[in-house]
């Protein structure tokens, strides 16, 4: 029985995997990725043995930095990231919830300072584990899988 690779092989830049089908769209939007020159190949609804169905980006030269890999943390949590030059995997990392998301997500909160004036908003994370975040300005605390991207 043949197998093959469902998306192409990728000489250099990074692999994002294991994300959540219905999450796909905001990964491409939180990276920007639509502003890129790279190549970009998308797979959907994928058969995983770590997760039902997944989905998978991979792009073309391209490396991201530890900042805009955590943000991932907000809508995928589990996905993992390969770094690939010449073909071949030289690195790989997970997306780690950081401390503080800056510009990332809405507030729940319609009344919150942030949804009124054009600023930016913060969150404090103060249980990665629960994944329970507060804002900065209101301190309404909501869960990070409920949130909303700005």
């Amino acid at each position: 029985m043949k197998k093959q690779l469902l998306v192409s092989a990728l000489e250099n830049g990074t692999v994002i995997d294991h994300i959540p089908c219905d999450r796909t769209a905001d990964v491409l939007s939180l990276l920007k990725i639509n502003e890129m020159n790279s190549t970009v190949m998308i797979g959907m609804n994928l058969k995983s043995k770590k997760m039902d169905k997944k989905s998978i980006i991979k792009i073309a030269d391209r490396f991201f930095t530890d900042d805009e890999i955590n943000q991932l943390s907000v809508i995928a949590p589990d996905a993992s990231l390969s770094i690939i030059r010449n073909y071949e995997v030289v690195e790989k990392k997970d997306v780690n919830m950081p401390e503080e998301l800056r510009d990332i997500v809405r507030c729940a909160n319609p009344k919150c300072i942030t949804n009124n004036e054009p600023m930016r908003t913060i969150f404090h994370v103060i249980d990665k584990k629960r994944g329970i975040m507060k804002c900065h300005y209101c301190e309404k605390e909501q869960l990070v899988k409920n949130t909303k991207l700005k």
